[in-house]
């Protein structure tokens, strides 16, 4: 998927281009955030930005020695924000080069709910990554529970993805659902293998060599902690 948004002959460069931008903008707005911006200018900045990644094909330079789309899109981030002294500037982008929009709206209602992030600016956007990965993955499992010949069921069973089913016991539900408990461990496993399987997809779509995927997912999981 970097390599296609990095390609602006290939028939998926729009496309891809768009679902990695649209669904990991929140780190980069949250990284502008904590630098010190205000949200006006926060949704601004990371709104160019993403016009600029469009605009002057910078993930063309994206390319199997760089790794992880994480790491480029933040170095990337970095340069622009170093670049853009001030608002007038940004506004002056496009110079008739389409545009990536992006629906921004709630950004600041999402930044101010959450505790006030710790660490460098760095360190948030890390812990933002990792987080929209697992939400994007929980989205996707969702879906296809909802498209599954049971969704009731797989619902029910989806409480004991984090762990402890928020106190109830697979005995209840498996009373509640006419199963065997055992079923109902069975199932479980089964959709804690699917949402592990999703993940690796989720991530495996956000680096460039397909061997990057475990240590991906290892920095994903150490930036939770």
């Amino acid at each position: 998927m970097v390599i296609a948004a990095g390609d602006t002959q290939s028939p998926r460069f729009h496309d891809a281009l768009g679902v990695l931008c649209e669904g990991y903008w929140y780190p980069v707005y949250a990284f502008i955030r904590r630098r010190g911006a205000d949200s006006d200018r926060a949704q601004d900045l990371a709104q160019g930005f993403f016009s600029h990644l469009l605009e002057k094909h910078t993930l063309k330079a994206a390319d199997r020695e760089r790794g992880r789309f994480r790491s480029f899109l933040l170095t990337a981030l970095k340069f622009y924000l170093a670049d853009e002294n001030d608002r007038a500037k940004a506004k002056k982008r496009g110079g008739g080069q389409e545009a990536l929009s992006l629906d921004l709206e709630g950004a600041e209602e999402r930044y101010s709910l959450e505790t006030e992030p710790e660490g460098s600016p760095d360190r948030v956007f890390e812990k933002r990554w990792a987080l929209e990965v697992l939400e994007r993955t929980q989205g996707r499992l969702q879906e296809e529970i909802e498209n599954s010949a049971n969704p009731e069921r797989s619902r029910r069973l989806a409480v004991f993805l984090t762990g402890d089913g928020d106190g109830v016991t697979y005995k209840e539900v498996a009373a509640e659902l006419d199963m065997s408990e055992s079923a109902v461990k069975v199932a479980v496993h089964r959709l804690r293998k699917r949402f592990g399987a999703l993940l690796r997809e989720e991530v495996a779509a956000t680096v460039v060599d397909p061997n990057e995927t475990d240590r991906e997912l290892r920095f994903l999981l150490a930036a939770l902690e």
